[in-house]
């Protein structure tokens, strides 16, 4: 079963909504050079895949990820401000251009799509109610706020979720949840959810497109 959303918003809209966040990444996405970040991807390949959909789910994919997110992610690993022992030594050696060019081309290719067994269809189905209307008696906003309807991001700051993989958006929420993974906004939202509607978030977005 794949679950086909029904609420696919125009990529002008999201676009006019967050014009000022969407230069900043245009900028970013203008400087980098999708074809030379192919290239430097070579070391990337064997955790995210050729072109960013990796079959492992222990690893996040990257294709299609909003323009910008990538670069800044790669520049917190390289200043240690975001903790991954195999990420830190990854991305030792890039400069500012390199992960320009490397987020211009996983930015430039698309995700592949989920389907989601029959059996797991309530479970997501619960999940799409709290990613489109987040848990007012826990004061949890709507996931869709900062990711969009279609879980396609805002960038450069809020990644598109979209069609990752549902273990991987689950071990992200419960590392926020944890404290692990510092963020304060999304160490806020992961916090009251249970490990249960954790797992049904997570499956939602896995199917979103």
């Amino acid at each position: 079963l794949t679950l086909t959303p029904m609420f696919h918003i125009s990529r002008i809209l999201l676009a006019s909504v967050a014009v000022s966040l969407s230069m900043n990444a245009s900028t970013i996405a203008q400087s980098g050079d999708a074809a030379a970040g192919k290239q430097k991807s070579a070391n990337c390949v064997a955790c995210h895949g050729v072109d960013g959909n990796n079959p492992s789910d222990q690893f996040p994919k990257l294709a299609g990820q909003v323009p910008g997110y990538i670069a800044n992610q790669l520049a917190l690993f390289k200043s240690q401000e975001r903790k991954d022992p195999v990420m830190v030594a990854m991305v030792a050696a890039l400069n500012e251009q390199d992960m320009r060019d490397l987020d211009a081309f996983y930015s430039s290719q698309d995700i592949e799509p989920v389907a989601i067994p029959a059996d797991r269809a309530e479970d997501a189905l619960a999940g799409k109610a709290i990613y489109r209307s987040g848990l007012a008696e826990y004061s949890v906003p709507a996931c869709m706020g900062c990711h969009g309807p279609a879980g396609a991001g805002i960038p450069p700051q809020y990644p598109s979720l979209g069609g990752q993989h549902a273990a991987y958006i689950e071990s992200a929420l419960l590392a926020f949840k944890s404290g692990e993974r510092e963020n304060a906004i999304m160490q806020s939202i992961a916090f009251p959810l249970s490990k249960k509607q954790v797992r049904q978030l997570a499956l939602y977005l896995s199917a979103l497109h």
